[in-house]
């Protein structure tokens, strides 16, 4: 299958019903209520764009946005367990695929106009102990630290390792390799601290 413009990825379930404390403890939740926070955001890719070069290759990991599988996402017909993922190099908006991780090496990767940021704000949560403190609302947050360099980050001078403003309510947040980010177009970066 070559699929024109669109990524093609494999989704064992749509949202992710544990989840786990930083002391490891593993949690069972009902996804019924929430179901945008617990939703799937990656998948294995089973097809590539045939019209763009993007550097992804079958058997890679894709991290996409949520709508790729929340509200009935956007399932392949006839593919049991098959996703369609939108990709536009030049609009950051109708891409949903944000990044990707290579099979070989490991190496994790932005794409066309995303950029990943860590939280930037120190922990507050306080000493660990025998009582673990769980956060049900969350501060906004206004900066982050430039996680992986991208050709649209580098434009505006902005490298890995920076620190950048961003406006408020921007900062979606997307899990990669058990770790945490906020995704956000690079069109979105306000200022470098």
């Amino acid at each position: 299958m070559k699929p024109l413009e669109l990524f093609v990825v494999h989704i064992d379930e749509k949202t992710k019903d544990t989840i786990k404390t930083k002391s490891g403890l593993e949690l069972y939740i009902d996804t019924r209520f929430n179901e945008f926070k617990h939703r799937t955001t990656e998948g294995e890719v089973k097809a590539v764009p045939h019209k763009y070069e993007t550097g992804v290759k079958p058997g890679d990991t894709l991290y996409f946005h949520h709508l790729v599988v929340i509200n009935e996402g956007q399932p392949l017909t006839g593919e049991d367990k098959s996703y369609l993922v939108k990709y536009s190099p030049d609009v950051t908006i109708n891409n949903q695929a944000i990044a990707f991780k290579s099979k070989e090496t490991g190496e994790i990767k932005t794409l066309a106009g995303w950029v990943l940021l860590e939280p930037s704000e120190k922990d507050d949560t306080g000493p660990e102990g025998p009582i673990e403190v769980v956060k049900l609302k969350e501060d906004p947050v206004h900066t982050g630290v430039l996680s992986f360099d991208s050709p649209e980050a580098e434009e505006l001078g902005v490298f890995k390792g920076d620190t950048v403003g961003f406006r408020k309510n921007i900062d979606y947040r997307i899990l990669i390799d058990e770790k945490e980010y906020y995704r956000i177009p690079a069109s979105e970066l306000l200022y470098k601290v």
